[in-house]
C-alpha cells in the first residue's frame, strides 16, 4: 500500500514538474508579451498571493514575475499588462501585503507599485 502511494506521489511530482516547465516555457523570451502570456507566467504565484498560501513565493512564481517585468519595456506594454493583471486579479482572493512583498521576495524591480486598485492609466 505504501509503495503504491509513494509511486503515485512520485508520478504526481513528475507531472507537476512537467506542467511547470511547460508554463515557464510558455512565457515569451523577448518581443511583445500578450495578456495570455503574462497570465501564464504569473500563474504559479496564485498560491503565494492567497492569504492562506505559503509564506514565500515559489521559484517558478519568481521566474514568471521576472519574465513579465523584463517584457514591460514601454509605457504602452506596461499599461496593457497592468490592465490585464488587474482584471485577472479580480477573480482570485489576493492578500495585498503579499502582493506588495512579491518584488522583494523575487528580487525583481518593477516600474509600478503592485496594488489591486492601481490606476493603470497613469
Amino acid at each position: 500500500m505504501e509503495n503504491k502511494m509513494a509511486a503515485g506521489l512520485s508520478l504526481f511530482a513528475f507531472a507537476l514538474a512537467v506542467v511547470m516547465a511547460i508554463v515557464l516555457n510558455a512565457c515569451p523570451a523577448n518581443g511583445d508579451i500578450t495578456c495570455k502570456d503574462a497570465l501564464l507566467c504569473v500563474l504559479p504565484c496564485e498560491p503565494f498571493l492567497a492569504s492562506s498560501g505559503p509564506p514565500t513565493p515559489s521559484f517558478s512564481c519568481c521566474a514568471g514575475v521576472a519574465k513579465v517585468a523584463a517584457q514591460a519595456t514601454t509605457p504602452a506594454i506596461r499599461k496593457s499588462l497592468c490592465e490585464c493583471l488587474k482584471t485577472a486579479a479580480t477573480g482570485i482572493q489576493i492578500d495585498p501585503p503579499k502582493l506588495e512583498q512579491l518584488p522583494q521576495f523575487c528580487k525583481v524591480s518593477l516600474p509600478v507599485t503592485l496594488d489591486p486598485h492601481i490606476n493603470c492609466s497613469q
